[in-house]
């Protein structure tokens, strides 16, 4: 199945350091570029703001998805309004399955708690196989690097059963995200396909 959307997952705070804003806007451009939808939080703030603005300055399409309770803590109003579509849930539950629905690849920038339990959700949903869709951490400054550690750990301890379905990307560079999430695509796609060939022998 085509690479359509891409999740991205991120802080409704700027952060410290300016690059995580410069990251958010980078992203969402290249997604545009490449024609992509960006399925998100929806909020308007910090880099989940970024993100978004960099797709609509760019004329790409953004579909935001956000629990009532949090349209004033994580967006502005008004600013929502710019959304080509924006989705109101009832709770966090539905807003993270929908996105989960409407995305084919999910793209991790700096981010808190929250942000952190929603990639780590789609790592747990990929390591007990319901899907194969793409996963990148988008490592800017090395902010993910204690986060892959202890994922490394975890797996030598040998707490991660079929490590070969958690084996997420981890980027640098904002610009090569999008390509290796097409090109990681192709690959399977390629493979699948290899199978079907076999399997038909």
């Amino acid at each position: 199945m085509p690479i359509r959307s891409i999740c991205v997952y991120c802080g409704s705070q700027p952060g410290r350091d300016p690059a995580y804003i410069a990251a958010g806007r980078a992203l969402g451009k290249s997604i545009a570029a490449h024609g992509l939808r960006l399925v998100y939080g929806g909020g308007t703030k910090g880099i989940m703001g970024a993100v978004a603005a960099g797709v609509l300055s760019n004329g790409g399409q953004v579909t935001g998805i956000i629990p009532e309770f949090l349209v004033d803590m994580e967006a502005t109003r008004h600013s929502l309004g710019q959304l080509n579509e924006l989705i109101i849930t009832k709770d966090m539950h539905e807003r993270k399955h929908k996105m989960f629905e409407r995305s084919d690849a999910f793209v991790t920038l700096p981010g808190g708690i929250g942000t952190l339990e929603e990639i780590v959700e789609i790592m747990t949903w990929g390591q007990l196989g319901r899907h194969e869709k793409p996963m990148v951490f988008a490592n800017i400054g090395g902010f993910w690097d204690p986060m892959l550690s202890l994922v490394n750990h975890m797996r030598g301890e040998g707490f991660i059963h079929r490590a070969h379905l958690v084996q997420p990307l981890v980027i640098q560079e904002v610009d090569d995200i999008v390509p290796a999430i097409l090109e990681r695509d192709e690959i399977t796609a390629s493979s699948k396909g290899e199978e079907a060939v076999i399997s038909k022998l």
